[in-house]
């Protein structure tokens, strides 16, 4: 029996390997402007709202910060951001709204289909940054079939914590080893294998845009590289 054959659980990062945040975030910032006559680059500020969560999730795992959870990071990052872009003026519950973005993300389109496969086999959830409530909101926003949907928040601490995974496999009552972290990017992975989990790459070459700097080449230590999740699906007899 092979390593693959022993998972029972397939747990997914979710941001840029399940759904395609940046282009949903600049759709959604580009119709904000709109509505308030407001012109600017809104990819510019999709990539720079994103980059204030990973900060804000350093500085927490770093113990510079208290524990907040994304809602909040995300929340801090756009007023700045809209202050910046000279929108600061907007109404509180237009502010909430946008924050609320995160939530309403759009899938890959090989997301629903390959998810859908996937459960046929194996229980399947999130194991994300991203807090409950968003997350759940977000599998209802696009269809996304979880078994169960797992958060760092359950934990305290950021991916790529160790405890993040190994709590992960605890609650669902499995070995980390029977666990398969599936995501798009190599540092998550890393650190699930060090955590003892296995591993899928998925390659979402995509996600930074056509001149961004997306990871396409699995860690050849990865137990299964897959170009979208029905490959995946096909790779692990789902």
């Amino acid at each position: 029996m092979t390593q693959e054959e022993n998972v029972r659980a397939l747990l997914f990062d979710v941001f840029g390997t399940v759904v395609d945040w940046r282009s949903s975030i600049t759709a959604e910032a580009r119709a904000a402007g709109l509505k308030l006559g407001v012109e600017g680059d809104w990819t510019a500020f999709a990539d720079r709202w994103r980059r204030g969560y990973h900060d804000g999730m350093k500085r927490v795992n770093a113990g510079e910060a208290e524990w907040v959870n994304v809602d909040v990071i995300h929340r801090e990052r756009l007023n700045l951001l809209l202050d910046e872009y000279g929108m600061g003026g907007m109404a509180e519950e237009e502010k909430a709204h946008l924050n609320r973005a995160w939530h309403r993300l759009d899938p890959w389109p090989d997301s629903v289909a390959g998810l859908t496969q996937l459960k046929s086999k194996y229980v399947i959830g999130t194991l994300s940054n991203g807090n409950v409530a968003l997350l759940v909101n977000m599998a209802k926003h696009a269809g996304l079939p979880w078994d169960v949907v797992l958060s760092s928040e359950l934990v305290g601490r950021y991916k790529p914590d160790p405890a993040v995974y190994r709590r992960a496999a605890e609650l669902l009552g499995l070995l980390p080893g029977e666990v398969m972290m599936v995501a798009a990017h190599v540092g998550d992975l890393r650190a699930a294998k060090s955590a003892g989990l296995r591993t899928g790459f998925v390659t979402r070459p995509l996600e930074f845009g056509p001149e961004g700097r997306a990871d396409v080449e699995p860690d050849p230590d990865f137990d299964v590289a897959a170009s979208d999740f029905v490959d995946l699906a096909g790779q692990l007899g789902a």
